[in-house]
């Protein structure tokens, strides 16, 4: 038997633009044999789903939670000991950015950048300071956070 496209109409909506009545359809389409046709109003604007162009949302670099884990455990302990405040996380079309800051309205302290673009050359993740000097960089998160870890101090009593 032959198929055609119908459509279900699961609700509609009137709106009224420029003063002109407009009625809005969210509708589904499925699969009738031809002898039970199905109407759909009379200049009604129904398309089926799967032919409209769909946006596709840009890809972006973002963190796992392996690698969040670390970044908030450092800098959990540095806002233990009042050096840090504040953090703000960035996800761009080609890295995901860290940042540290002593108070929010500042530029930050420190960014830790995740750039897949460089994992087979100099290493994905990079440490930069507010002057934009690389402080660090290499393949692996935790090796590349040491260079922020407090290195414990000898006092005497």
């Amino acid at each position: 038997m032959a198929r055609e496209t119908t459509y279900v109409i699961l609700d509609s909506k009137v709106s009224f633009f420029n003063g002109q009545k407009v009625e809005f359809f969210v509708a589904f389409h499925a699969f009738q044999f031809h002898h039970q046709p199905m109407n759909i109003m009379p200049g009604s604007n129904v398309v089926p789903l799967g032919t409209q162009k769909q946006e596709k949302r840009p890809e972006v670099v973002s963190f796992d939670r392996r690698e969040i884990d670390a970044l908030i455990q450092l800098y959990s302990f540095h806002v233990g000991t009042g050096e840090w405040r504040d953090y703000a996380i960035d996800m761009l079309k080609d890295r995901a950015v860290f940042s540290i800051f002593k108070r929010a309205s500042e530029v930050p302290l420190y960014t830790i950048e995740k750039q897949p673009k460089l994992a087979r050359r100099q290493g994905a993740w990079s440490v930069i300071n507010a002057n934009g000097l690389i402080l660090k960089r290499g393949h692996e998160l935790k090796t590349v956070l040491k260079v922020l870890q407090k290195k414990p101090k000898l006092t005497s009593v």
